[in-house]
């Protein structure tokens, strides 16, 4: 079982490879068009900020690479940011994968505190990527903005308002929370991941 990792200039990496580790694989971090396409199942992982990201991915072709691949592609935090259309996040267009928004989270007169950042619930869970997993289950967040819940939605949260926490358009899957930072659960959610390329 290959997996790769999308080298590029967004935090955290360090985090998914050992995470992948924990499941007794040994993943690939790598920019190379080539040895992303071979992999078995690719993670795109990340925090940052989507502007000087998308530019990055731009300048180097990883854009185009991300969105040719046909194998499972999971993006985490800024990376399923990016796979969406636009982000209102320094007005940037970003990959267009889901046909969607995403938007900075609003202050409310009950709720002041952004980033949400620490363990929320998800709610509506609708495909194999969470299988094992329970309604009400908590990962782990940290995000100053999200994408509303729509037709690509597989799980949802609540933080100031309800949002999307997960997505997947046919070999496309994206978390808003960080699976690798969110113990048994997030455990079981990455290895549902790499078992949909067995």
């Amino acid at each position: 079982m290959k997996v790769a990792i999308v080298k590029y200039n967004a935090g955290n990496v360090c985090s998914v490879v050992n995470a992948v580790k924990r499941l007794g694989l040994e993943p690939l971090v790598t920019d190379m068009a080539d040895e992303l396409r071979q992999a078995d199942c690719v993670l795109f992982p990340g925090q940052g900020e989507a502007a000087y990201t998308m530019q990055y991915l731009r300048a180097s072709g990883l854009d185009k690479v991300i969105m040719s691949l046909t194998q499972p592609v999971l993006g985490i935090c800024i990376g399923m940011q990016l796979m969406c259309r636009h982000s209102e996040e320094s007005d940037t267009e970003c990959l267009g994968i889901f046909d969607t928004e995403v938007k900075r989270f609003i202050p409310t007169e009950h709720c002041q505190k952004i980033p949400h950042m620490g363990w929320n619930s998800l709610h509506n869970l609708k495909n194999a990527l969470y299988n094992g997993i329970d309604e009400g289950n908590f990962v782990y967040f940290i995000h100053s903005y999200y994408v509303s819940s729509n037709p690509y939605s597989i799980a949802d949260c609540n933080y100031i308002q309800p949002f999307c926490a997960s997505m997947h358009k046919d070999n496309f899957y994206a978390t808003q929370f960080h699976p690798e930072k969110s113990g048994r659960v997030g455990e079981q959610i990455l290895s549902n991941f790499i078992n949909l390329a067995r």
